[in-house]
């Protein structure tokens, strides 16, 4: 459908985003499986549960505007969990491979902080102001995560990956 309305604009977004939740919620336990960092892990697993609730929201988004719950195919978010794959593929040691995955999932969180912030500024603009704040919430938590795994980064996994490679 091409959008014709500043609210027909915002449901394709939303339908997007939509189904770039659905392929992370599908990634992130895998992920979770492969990390070394016990931390790491832990912090997809939560996130999956944070997306879980992301879904929902979003559901009550497509609710609010009286349209249909349906996700269009989001090739960015395709690529970015490739990406993430093709990490895994590339036989580094663990603990460099938790670094790498931690920036392949801040490329994730940027995508949604990207994404999720635009969806505000629409609803905001059309009136929507319960839509609005649905979407200012799963914001605050995408920025949050990219927070998180920012400091996880920096003050324990990036390490671990330095001293395996100074090692080596």
């Amino acid at each position: 459908m091409a959008a014709k309305t500043m609210q027909d604009l915002l449901l394709e977004e939303m339908r997007d985003i939509y189904h770039a939740e659905k392929q992370i919620l599908k990634a992130l336990p895998k992920l979770a499986r492969k990390v070394q960092s016990e931390t790491l892990s832990a912090a997809f697993l939560e996130h999956a549960e944070q997306t879980q609730g992301q879904i929902e929201r979003l559901e009550q988004c497509f609710e609010e505007i009286d349209a249909r719950t349906r996700g269009k195919p989001c090739e960015a978010m395709k690529g970015l969990i490739e990406e993430a794959q093709e990490i895994l593929e590339m036989g580094m040691a663990p603990e460099v491979t938790d670094a790498a995955l931690i920036a392949a999932a801040q490329k994730v969180e940027h995508y949604e902080i990207a994404s999720y912030g635009t969806l505000h500024a629409y609803a905001q603009g059309c009136g929507l102001d319960r839509v609005a704040r649905l979407l200012e919430e799963t914001l605050n938590e995408e920025k949050e995560t990219d927070r998180r795994l920012n400091t996880l980064a920096i003050n324990d996994v990036n390490r671990k990956a330095l001293d395996v490679s100074k090692a080596a």
